[in-house]
Order: structure tokens, then C-alpha cells, then sequence
């Protein structure tokens, strides 16, 4: 479709002059500035629309929420590059973020692929058997369900679900696929923060491209309390130390063909 500008590629995010910045259809400094929070601020960016404050406070539950798990990999990654040059800052944060992905932190957008496929059934409880069939068959872990350390239920799963009405749909679509879970495995399966988070965002109409972004966002502000408490009360030689404590070398002369 042309614009206004002709066929001129366009963006509908920002746009600014020598005397303004406009933030979709927003003047920045007098519309934005003072009148929304920084996550308000970021769902009229992404989404083009201005949130509701439903929106606003399940979005901030799940920044909040994953914004802090302690020494996980992205924390440990962010601590070493820290060690190794501590003028870096971004790219101690960068290296951290790097490591949310399919198994540690990223998994809300995978599980939001599988609610909004959901919704969209007729028939929420026939799809989600349908889910757990698809994975069994490949062998392959249905995301946001069980947890490495949670090994009961993952205790931030049921105050952010608290947040939602039983009836929400987005509740009770997990709901149903945690109970195919578990009646395929004959076993209780219960989802993770990860199904959790899928659950409040997909409500607060978050679309799943766009749920492993609110993971790096909060996961950004996290890593830089850890940068600033590693400038002031380092670990990262301990870090260091205590891998090659654990990491045995092995002459690979010393080992047999089959070894």
C-alpha cells in the first residue's frame, strides 16, 4: 500500500522534527512524559494502541515476576563478562540476554503460540489433547510445564494466575492443557512460570511474537542490579573458580577409540 510519502518505506512508531518527538500520534513530551508509566509506555509503542489499565497492571505482574531468579545461566554469563572487562556494562547485559532462550526464560512466547492456538478451537480441551498427542508423538516436551527446581508447583504460577478471573479464557485454556498433561502422563504435571506468564500476557492481549520480548525487558533490569552489585560485592571470580572446580580436563591421548 502507498503512503502519503508515496512507495517510501514507513514506520508508525516514531517519527520527530527539530522541535518535537511523536510516539504514536502522541507528542513525547506532552502526552507520554508524566502521563504513562514505563510499561504503559511500552505496550502504546508495540502495539500501537493506548493500553487499558488492565493491560498495564497484568503486563507489569509479568515484568516484575521474571525479572529476578538469582544466579541463573544469563545472571552467571552477565557476572563473568563483568569479571573479564568491567567497562563493558552493555555488553555484560547483552551476554546475559543472549542466554533466554527456548530453555531458560523464553519459553512464554513458545507457550503463547500454544494458547492463542487454543483460543482459536472451538473446542479448548479437544485442542489441548490434540497438543499433548502432537508432542508425545515427537517426543518432545510440551513448553511451560514442570520445572527443574519448582518441583512441586512453581510458586509464582498461582499469584499471577490469581490475577485473572477463573473464567478468563487465557486462565482456563492452561488450565485445560495442564490437565491433558497430566492425564496423558497418568501423573500431575503443573505448568511453570513460563505457562503462567503466556496466560496474563495472552489476556492482556500481548500476541506471542511479542511475550519472549517482555522476558528480555524485565530480564534487562534484572541483569543490571547484578552488574552494579558485581562492581560493588563481585562473585565472578568466585564464579570462575568454582567452574573449573567442577569441569574435570581429560587428555583425550589418555582415552581409548571408543571413549
Amino acid at each position: 500500500m502507498s503512503s502519503k510519502h508515496g512507495n517510501s518505506p514507513e514506520t508508525r512508531i516514531c517519527g520527530y522534527d527539530a522541535d518535537s518527538i511523536t510516539l504514536r500520534g502522541k507528542d513525547l513530551v506532552h502526552e507520554v512524559i508524566g502521563h504513562f508509566s514505563f510499561t504503559g509506555a511500552f505496550l502504546l509503542q508495540a502495539l500501537g494502541r493506548q493500553p487499558t489499565e488492565r493491560q498495564v497492571t497484568l503486563v507489569d505482574a509479568a515484568l516484575v515476576t521474571i525479572m529476578e531468579h538469582g544466579l541463573v545461566p544469563s545472571v552467571v554469563a552477565t557476572r563473568l563478562t563483568v569479571h573479564g572487562a568491567p567497562e563493558s556494562l552493555q555488553g555484560a547485559v547483552a551476554a546475559g540476554l543472549l542466554g533466554v532462550g527456548d530453555r531458560y526464560a523464553g519459553t512464554a512466547g513458545r507457550c503463547g503460540e500454544l494458547l492463542e492456538r487454543m483460543l482459536a478451537s472451538s473446542d479448548v480441551d479437544a485442542e489441548a489433547q490434540l497438543i499433548v498427542a502432537e508432542h508425545r508423538a515427537t517426543r518432545t516436551p510440551v513448553p511451560g510445564f514442570g520445572h527443574p527446581i519448582h518441583t512441586g508447583r512453581d510458586p509464582r504460577v498461582d499469584r499471577l494466575l490469581a490475577l485473572l478471573p477463573e473464567a478468563d479464557p487465557a486462565r482456563t485454556a492452561m488450565m485445560a492443557l495442564e490437565q491433558a498433561i497430566s492425564s496423558a502422563l497418568g501423573r500431575p504435571l503443573v505448568m511453570n512460570v513460563s505457562a503462567a506468564l503466556a496466560a496474563i500476557l495472552g489476556a492482556a492481549q500481548v500476541p506471542a511474537p511479542m511475550m519472549r520480548g517482555v522476558v528480555l525487558v524485565a530480564r534487562c533490569a534484572g541483569l543490571v542490579g547484578h552488574v552494579l552489585e558485581e562492581q560493588t560485592n563481585p562473585v565472578g571470580d568466585a564464579l570462575w573458580h568454582g567452574a573449573e572446580a567442577a569441569v574435570t580436563y581429560v587428555d583425550p591421548e589418555e582415552q581409548g577409540p571408543d571413549q
